[in-house]
């Protein structure tokens, strides 16, 4: 054996096999429900397919595979005639439910004139469809929670973005127990930090605090932010609500933020963000919708440095993890769940998981990179941290 041999024996090699060839179970948000409501069709690249959604004259929002049965032609570019969605091609008119209601040509609708309907939700100003490999619709008991702020007068509208990124969704999942990346890509500092996954849920809960280092100083009249309190839960493989609190000087700002994607094919996902912002006497009216765009363009900020990351990354099947690494295993053993077969589902899958980890060291190191931060700063200028 020779020494580069040697030195390489025992070294850990990354393995990473084919991404899944199929799409996550499970309800996606495919965005805010009012801008497919122009009476127009719109294309949704997702699932490896292209999508239309349509509103059609009862107010309903519909959702057909693109390409008319017929002779190909993309629905996305015809028009909505009453409840319909006709083909640009030879104008087949199309219902919400997949089935040719008009040819104005032919004497008769063929008996087996269908197409694929994506069974459709919207709720609280977004759009959800489900997609399941296996044809069944959504079972009972799995369900997106309604957000209680999203149809008050009393809180923000949707701050909305999305964004196009090429990585497999697996990517973005990985967050929900990563808890170092924070502070070291999103120049957080998180002191609590635990994950509950039990059936089709995963709940992440953190608390931190604001980073002098790393932020600006508040402007003058502006209270200075001193941390927030994260209560995050994905609803299935692609959609999480976060009950987020801002702690400020003097108040707190109550928020809820949407994190959510849908795939457009096994290397690419739309990643979205939304946020709502509850009004107070501090803030006021104006003020908090202020807060929601300054909070959404802070949020958005945060998602690109993930991007960034992920573009860059090798997929790694099997991470070498230290102990103060969050259960990355364990997510994604509940997150298989939403890859096979129901039947396939095991009980580790979806049975009940509590892990909080020990953030003593974290806290420690980087406290201390905190400090040597500021005092680098103030030696540059000149002066005191």
């Amino acid at each position: 054996m020779t020494a580069a041999e040697t030195e390489r024996d025992g070294v850990r090699a990354i393995e990473a096999g084919a991404v899944p060839a199929r799409f996550a179970r499970g309800w996606h948000c495919l965005g805010l429900s009012e801008r497919f409501k122009d009476g127009r069709p719109h294309t949704v690249d997702a699932f490896g397919a292209k999508l239309v959604v349509f509103r059609s004259s009862d107010g309903r929002l519909n959702v057909l595979d693109a390409y008319c049965r017929h002779m190909g032609g993309d629905l996305s570019r015809g028009t909505v005639k009453g409840d319909e969605i006709a083909c640009p091609f030879h104008d087949w008119r199309w219902g919400g439910d997949g089935r040719c209601r008009k040819i104005p040509y032919a004497r008769r609708v063929p008996l087996r004139a269908r197409t694929s309907a994506w069974t459709t939700l919207e709720q609280d100003g977004m759009l959800f469809v489900w997609n399941d490999p296996e044809g069944n619709p959504p079972p009972p008991g799995v369900t997106i929670p309604r957000i209680e702020g999203a149809t008050r007068d009393d809180w923000t509208d949707w701050v909305w973005h999305e964004t196009l990124v090429a990585a497999n969704c697996r990517e973005v999942m990985d967050n929900v127990v990563d808890m170092a990346h924070f502070f070291y890509v999103h120049y957080s500092f998180p002191t609590y930090f635990k994950n509950v996954f039990e059936g089709h849920v995963a709940t992440q809960i953190m608390k931190g605090l604001s980073r002098p280092d790393a932020r600006p100083p508040a402007k003058e009249g502006r209270p200075g932010m001193l941390g927030n309190t994260s209560v995050a839960a994905y609803h299935g493989p692609s959609f999480m609500i976060d009950d987020l609190t801002y702690h400020y000087e003097g108040m707190d700002i109550d928020c809820v933020l949407i994190n959510c994607h849908y795939p457009v094919d096994a290397d690419s996902f739309v990643l979205q963000s939304g946020i709502i912002v509850q009004r107070n006497e501090r803030l006021g009216s104006a003020g908090a919708d202020e807060m929601a765009v300054r909070l959404g363009d802070f949020i958005l900020k945060g998602f690109e440095q993930d991007v960034e990351i992920w573009k860059n990354k090798a997929r790694v099947d099997n991470p070498l993890l230290c102990e103060e690494d969050g259960p990355v295993y364990q997510l994604r053993r509940w997150y298989e769940q939403f890859y096979v077969d129901a039947a396939d589902v095991t009980p580790e899958m979806v049975e009940r998981f509590e892990f909080e980890l020990d953030t003593t060291r974290p806290v420690e190191a980087w406290k201390k990179e905190v400090e040597e931060n500021l005092a680098r700063r103030a030696a540059a200028r000149g002066g005191p941290s």
